[in-house]
């Protein structure tokens, strides 16, 4: 698989980047085909501006991996998880394929309960599902965003996995300006091992078709 690796350094440039090479994908393909767009990257590499970014240019629907978080697994089993084990549970693949991908690549109407990231744990130890239903019509362009949106059960999906890639430091000052410190301690205690896993062993920047460095101008280490 080649991967396109351009030197990008504010979010314009790399969503533009994007952009052309979905046309150019979209320019090769049958009419009326759909395309899926999976924007992996870390936490804080700015994948929902990316895709909220590419979705206004090409009127296209943005499906959040994190709507499809494991909600069944406790905290207690999250940090009993080897690093490897934590990536691979992370996302509920086979639901998000069955109620979003599937039906939007067929051209249909897909419709999700999203994971509740604010209403806490359930008396069990799990986490509920909105009441609230989330539902994407169908369109030529489909972005899947969020970490591990292009983990191997999905591939088959794929037809263009792209790699945000931010410095560690920039990504932590993301996170420090958009979450709570207790929130934030506990997120890298349990995720960032994780991450680095699915990136070193799972999903390489060697295997993604894609790859933009998604920073800002004149960002400097921390």
């Amino acid at each position: 698989m080649r991967t396109i690796r351009p030197m990008i350094d504010a979010f314009g440039g790399a969503s533009s980047t994007i952009v052309a090479e979905i046309r150019r994908r979209l320019a090769a393909r049958p009419s009326g085909l759909p395309l899926l767009v999976a924007i992996d990257g870390g936490s804080g590499s700015g994948k929902s501006t990316l895709a909220a970014a590419v979705a206004a240019e090409l009127d296209a629907v943005i499906v959040p991996s994190d709507d499809f978080f494991a909600a069944g697994i406790t905290d207690a089993e999250w940090d009993r998880f080897s690093p490897g084990e934590r990536a691979a549970a992370a996302i509920d693949w086979r639901r998000l394929r069955a109620e979003a991908l599937e039906p939007l690549l067929a051209g249909g109407v897909a419709s999700w309960h999203p994971f509740d990231f604010a209403a806490g744990t359930r008396p069990d130890g799990t986490y509920p599902m909105s009441t609230e239903v989330a539902t994407r019509q169908p369109t030529r362009v489909i972005v899947l965003e969020g970490a591990y949106s292009a983990r191997p059960e999905l591939t088959d999906l794929i037809d263009l996995a792209v790699l945000a890639e931010v410095p560690t430091e920039e990504r932590h000052r993301r996170l420090v300006r958009r979450e709570e410190k207790p929130f934030r301690d506990a997120w890298h205690a349990r995720w960032d091992a994780a991450e680095d896993h699915y990136f070193t062993h799972v999903r390489p920047a060697s295997s993604f078709d894609l790859v933009v460095t998604n920073h800002a101008k004149g960002a400097r280490p921390a």
